[in-house]
C-alpha cells in the first residue's frame, strides 16, 4: 500500500514502473469498461512482469475482467459488494472522518483520503483535509489509510508520520523513486524495488 501510481495510460505506466510503486492504479475518468480494459491490459501485463499490484478506478466489471488485483472505488461508485464477493481489494475513497467510518464498515481493504492537500488533478475533490484531518481519520480505523492529494517527495513522508500507510500520486509520477525513498525513510525501511 505504500505508494500509489495513478495512470491513465501506457507511457506512464511504464514511468510508474520503473519508480518503484507498490501499486498502479488506472484512471479513466467517465471511459467504457471496454476501453477501460483495452487501455488496461498491457499496463496490467507490466505491473505482472514488475510484480506489483494492479487497481482500476471506479469500474467493477473491467477490473474483473482483466482480473485486475482490486478496484478503487468512490462514494458514487456502485460495486463494493461485488467487489468483495470476487476477492478484489476494495479502497474506498472519504473524505471526512465520517466517511472513513463508512468505508472501513463497507469493508473497504483500503481508505483512500483525501485531498490532503489542495490539487489541480481533480479540483472537485472539496475541501482540503490538511495533516490533522488526515492524522484524524489515520486515528478513527483500523484500515490502512491512503493519503491523496497535493502529494509529493516533499510532503509525502508528512503523511506517513500522520498515520498513513501509504501515499497516491498522478502528478508526481515522474518523481516516484523520490517519493518512494521519502515514504520508505519515513517509515523505517529501505527501498526496495
Amino acid at each position: 500500500m505504500r505508494v500509489h501510481a495513478l495512470v491513465s495510460d501506457l507511457a506512464a505506466a511504464e514511468r510508474a514502473v520503473a519508480g518503484g510503486p507498490t501499486v498502479v492504479q488506472l484512471r479513466l475518468k467517465d471511459a467504457a469498461t471496454a476501453e477501460v480494459v483495452s487501455v488496461g491490459e498491457p499496463i496490467l501485463a507490466a505491473c505482472r512482469e514488475a510484480g506489483i499490484a494492479f487497481v482500476v478506478n471506479d469500474d467493477v466489471e473491467a477490473a474483473l475482467r482483466l482480473a485486475a488485483d482490486g478496484v478503487h472505488l468512490g462514494w458514487d461508485d456502485a460495486g463494493a459488494d461485488r467487489a468483495r464477493e470476487a476477492g478484489l481489494l476494495l479502497g474506498l475513497s472519504a473524505g471526512s472522518v465520517e466517511e472513513a467510518r463508512a468505508a472501513e464498515a463497507a469493508g473497504a481493504s483500503y481508505v483512500g483520503a483525501g485531498p490532503v492537500w489542495a490539487t489541480p488533478s481533480k479540483p472537485d475533490a472539496g475541501t482540503p483535509l490538511g495533516l490533522e484531518g488526515l492524522a484524524a481519520i489515520c486515528g478513527t480505523v483500523a484500515a490502512p489509510v491512503v493519503a491523496i492529494g497535493g502529494i509529493d517527495a516533499s510532503n509525502a513522508a508528512d503523511c506517513i508520520r500522520a498515520g498513513a500507510a501509504g501515499v497516491a500520486v498522478i502528478r508526481a509520477v515522474a518523481e516516484l523513486r523520490a517519493l518512494r525513498a521519502a515514504v520508505d525513510g519515513a517509515l523505517g525501511e529501505p527501498l526496495t524495488a
